[in-house]
């Protein structure tokens, strides 16, 4: 279905060094003898993760910080990626997201020491979303003991990963070696695109008693960055998400005329894709992460262990947006409203259309392999002597009190009844909280004559020039080119996910031939997912009052803006926006304050409840050489939900703000205290029948499913493994598809239908069989392959109508009718693969490197790609060190995927139509091909100093993104580079 783009230079290094294996291997076997000398840093760490691995039961992958620091990553996320059939979704300048196996992040379940973690996203975009992916923004890397990356499932470990688990472990006291021991780091974090530094610092203290019984660790982090992210992209405020098609029947502007000369008539312009914009953003921020962990570990004998382990972390990331976008879309359907509306232009009461002058045209082949045509570069202007018309928007977006935090505290007990009987219990907690206090926002419409551009190649920002707009500045000229405010918008957001969960396990040991012990053992947690945004009161209707003025409230763009995204001569890269602080004062003096219930907007809410019961039996497995597991696992989940759900207009009144609820006998439950964006401006006589009432109906629905699971491990030799797993898995929908509110209601003549979730959506269930060979030639060294295959059913299959029903109100004649629900289906979906790795010491030298490369083929049954799958991905990693120096050098790839930020909506337009002739589904947004490099080095200055360097992105890595093919590129983003230099103290 895509191109295939692996990295080049992973692939051939891996079959380069196959060919050198045996000797290699050889002479490390032969000298092994000679090294006495025991390391701890790289080589240590990657000699416990192979040990690990090695002995591991299921298939699984293993990161372990045996010295910390000694990897160029910054959280978990960048840890992760380095590992076979791992890749992440990275914003910014750090990686967030982690998904297994050309999955979508959605299918991993990531837990902390054997339990699920709530965290809260930073951005607004995100905040708004109801995935289920956890990011992993707010978890440094350092908090890292052990990750395990569960391939293959066994029914001892918890349910919610599709693709696969990974638990991430963090440290003991009790198992720490010396008495009193710690870390301490201070330092500073550079990022080159925004050109500011900023602190970065930790610490870690680890005590134990004499006896070796009681034994704590704390630690605290604070780290600050200054990030910044170029841009240009098609967003368009009209169109499809800044591409659609060429209409002359709507585009009166474009005839044979107008085109005279070019070899073109109109017709033959008729359905060639048009990039709705060139737009430009640009986005500061300033995250600010603070936190910290504690462990504490009580064991008085050997059959007793308890552990208590509590982990917060919160970032501050107040961040500016700014956006100049054109409106190609609009001058060509010679419509004049601003951010996007269908006012017509008018010139003396006649309106007019923009022109298409000086069109190339190429032909495109979709990723579903159709032929389409794509308009390449034009100018598109109106006709000669027409004053300034609406050519497009600028706007700035300043977003306030945006944070995200993320904790969970947790008890695991340990105790040996007898020498057969071992009881396991977990209790944990966890609570992650997104919220943006205030996204306020001012849009300023732009006048001019016309724009011309260029696409180029998918990564070289196109060209563009405005015609017509006069100075770039704020304000409206003589001529009526310039800017004037048309817009403006500010809202919150703040999304709330918590869980409770008790876990109780027993082991029993047989030693019974085949079958070694038994573990069984019961799981309930109670999962809550809210989230809402609030709109401020305004004072007033008219945008002028309290409207900034004067020099010192705008600021223009950066005059290296852009200089990362290679440009071509000439191009249009300026713009400006307001001021934060001017933006801040406009809202706060054209806001009034009302009550919490009045700034909601009950349609838009989530409030959700998941109650999660599991119940196991597996047997442990050993004999000679072969060992393994064989279980199964009964999981029930409960979804209720408080489905927000609009009445006919007048249906209830609504009360003023502050004022007591007014009953509604028709619809009890109906909120009357809740605004739904009705405004109650100053001086303004207020109509309690004014805008839509919601109520919200409850939604309680029950699935049961049962897990099986099988892993056999078999040692061909002592050092050569081969492994067969089949199971299981599951994993649950995202929120959104079974609880979003219902929107777009619409009676005709054939019947009624409405936008909506699907509570009837039960969880995805996948079906997997997985096999792998792996040879521990020499220390530090394994080559292995792996093939895997899963059969996924009830993948959902978003934006279908009639998947559900619902009784709701005919807004024409007040009656109640079923309502055919637009919504989401289920479908099934297959993904096959294989996975290469090969890691090992260069002989005796103090140098290694690391290799992996993997394949996921996936096939969705409607014929769409998966979201967030890669087919590819690689990872390739060279190391030194020494007594003294360590050094690491890793680049990390990843093909191209179905970019997503936010969980896919329930009514997304995803049916097929027709473009130019042509059936089809809707374009998706691919992300391209990415590769990154990271570096670390390590100095001992002494014993117990280190001196540290990381940079990451190196290369300053161009994002790029498009829609039906690399002919109509969506998105180019940088960066920048970042580094840290770091001191740190043991003790």
């Amino acid at each position: 279905m895509f191109k295939q783009k692996p990295l080049a230079a992973a692939v051939s290094m891996a079959l380069w060094s196959l060919t050198a294996l045996p000797a290699m291997a050889q002479t490390a076997d032969a000298e092994a003898p000679m090294q006495t000398v025991e390391v701890t840093g790289i080589r240590a760490s990657m000699a416990k993760s192979l040990s690990v691995k090695k002995n591991a039961t299921a298939n699984v992958e293993v990161i372990t910080a045996e010295d910390v620091g000694k990897m160029p990553d910054k959280n978990l996320a960048d840890s992760l990626q380095r590992l076979s059939g791992v890749a992440v979704r990275t914003d910014y300048d750090e990686a967030e997201k982690v998904s297994m196996r050309g999955t979508n992040a959605d299918m991993t379940l990531i837990i902390f020491n054997g339990h699920t973690v709530s965290g809260g996203d930073w951005y607004v975009a995100d905040q708004l979303s109801s995935s289920r992916s956890t990011s992993l923004s707010l978890m440094p890397s350092h908090v890292l003991n052990q990750a395990v990356v569960y391939k293959t499932s066994q029914a001892n470990i918890v349910d919610g990963g599709l693709a696969g688990t990974i638990n991430v472990t963090t440290r003991k006291p009790l198992s720490q070696k010396e008495r009193l021991s710690g870390v301490i780091s201070a330092g500073v974090s550079y990022a080159d695109l925004p050109g500011r530094a900023a602190p970065d610092m930790n610490a870690t203290v680890n005590w134990k008693n004499e006896a070796g019984t009681v034994g704590v660790i704390v630690q605290g982090f604070a780290e600050k960055r200054h990030v910044r992210r170029d841009s240009v992209s098609r967003f368009a405020y009209a169109g499809g998400s800044g591409w659609d098609v060429i209409d002359t029947s709507k585009m009166l502007g474009i005839t044979d005329a107008s085109l005279a000369g070019t070899g073109y008539t109109a017709a033959d312009l008729n359905g060639v894709r048009l990039p709705g914009s060139m737009s430009t953003e640009f986005v500061e921020s300033v995250r600010d992460r603070k936190g910290g962990m504690f462990s504490l570990q009580f064991k008085p004998n050997s059959d007793l262990d308890m552990t208590m382990t509590g982990f917060h972390s919160g970032m501050k990331a107040n961040n500016f947006g700014r956006l100049n976008a054109g409106a190609m879309f609009s001058m060509l359907r010679g419509e004049a409203g601003p951010t996007g509306g269908t006012a017509p232009t008018s010139v003396n009461g006649q309106r007019v259309y923009a022109q298409i002058k000086n069109p190339v045209i190429v032909n495109e082949t979709t990723l579903y392999g159709d032929q389409l045509r794509v308009l390449k570069s034009a100018d598109i202007l109106y006709p000669a002597g027409t004053p300034p018309q609406y050519i497009g928007e600028t706007e700035g977006a300043y977003r306030d009190g945006a944070k995200s935090s993320s904790a969970f505290l947790d008890l695991d007990v340990k105790y040996r009844v007898n020498q057969d009987l071992t009881l396991k219990s977990l209790f944990s907690t966890t609570r992650g909280v997104g919220q943006t206090g205030l996204d306020q926002g001012l849009t300023y419409t732009r006048y001019g004559t016309g724009v011309s551009y260029a696409l180029g190649s998918l990564r070289d920002a196109p060209f563009v020039q405005y015609y017509g707009t006069g100075a770039n500045v704020p304000g409206r000229n003589a001529d009526g080119s310039g800017f004037a405010l048309t817009g403006r918008a500010a809202s919150g957001v703040k999304t709330t996910d918590k869980e409770s969960s008790l876990q109780l396990d027993a082991e029993y040991r047989l030693e019974k031939g085949l079958f070694q012990s038994i573990e069984t053992g019961v799981r309930y947690a109670d999962h809550r997912r809210d989230s809402a945004r609030r709109f401020p009161q305004l004072r007033s209707s008219v945008l002028a009052t309290n409207a900034p003025t004067g020099a010192d409230t705008w600021i223009p763009y950066p005059s290296d803006f852009g200089a990362g995204l290679d440009g071509p001569n000439g191009w249009d890269n300026t713009s400006w926006t307001l001021t934060p602080d001017a933006l801040k004062a406009y809202f706060a003096a054209n806001s009034k304050a009302t009550s919490p219930d009045w700034e909601r907007r009950a349609a838009s809410e989530l409030d959700m409840r998941e109650r999660q019961s599991a119940a196991y039996v597996m047997a442990n497995l050993e004999m000679d050489r072969l060992s393994g597991n064989i279980g199964m696992r009964f999981v029930r989940t409960r979804v209720n939900a408080q489905v927000p759900i609009p009445l006919p207009t007048g249906a209830c009144a609504r009360s003023a703000p502050n004022q007591p609820a007014i009953p509604c006998p028709a619809f009890p439950t109906a909120l009357t205290t809740v605004g739904e964006g009705v405004q109650y401006y100053d001086d303004t006589v207020f109509n309690p029948l004014a805008g839509v009432v919601y109520y919200k109906r409850p939604t309680d629905q029950t699935f049961d499913n049962y897990l099986p699971s099988l892993n056999l491990r078999y040692e061909l030799t002592k050092d050569m493994i081969a492994r067969f797993g089949a199971s299981k898995t599951l994993g649950r929908q995202n929120y959104n598809l079974l609880g979003a509110g219902y929107s777009g209601a619409t009676c005709l003549v054939t019947g009624c239908t409405v936008n909506g979730p699907n509570p009837n959506l039960g969880p995805m269930v996948a079906k997997n069989v997985d096999a792998s060979w792996a040879w521990y030639f020499a220390r530090r060294s394994m080559v292995a392959v792996n093939v895997f295959y899963s059969k996924i059913d009830g993948y959902p299959k978003t934006g279908s109508p009639g998947a559900d029903s619902v009784e709701l109100v005919d807004p024409r004649d007040s009656i109640l009718k079923t309502f055919a629900v637009n919504s989401s289906l289920q479908q099934g979906a297959k993904i096959a693969g294989i996975e290469l790795s090969y890691e090992q010491p260069f002989g005796n030298t103090p140098f290694g490197f690391t290799s992996n490369v993997s394949r996921a083929k996936t096939k969705v049954d409607d014929g769409r790609p998966m979201t967030g799958a890669s087919e590819y991905a690689a990872n390739l990693g060279a190391y030194f060190e020494n007594d003294r120096l360590s050094a690491r050098l890793v680049a990390n790839y990843r093909s191209e995927y179905v970019n997503t930020t936010t969980a896919p909506t329930p009514n997304s337009t995803n049916n097929k139509s027709l473009v130019n002739g042509i059936l089809m589904f809707a374009a998706p947004t691919m992300a391209a091909p990415v590769t990154t490099l990271a570096f670390n080095a390590s100095y001992n200055i002494s014993p117990n100093l280190i001196l540290s360097f990381d940079a990451t992105n190196l290369t300053n890595v161009k994002r790029a993104y498009y829609r039906y093919s690399e002919e109509e590129q969506q998105k180019l983003d940088v960066i920048g580079r970042q580094f840290y230099l770091n001191l740190k103290y043991k003790f």
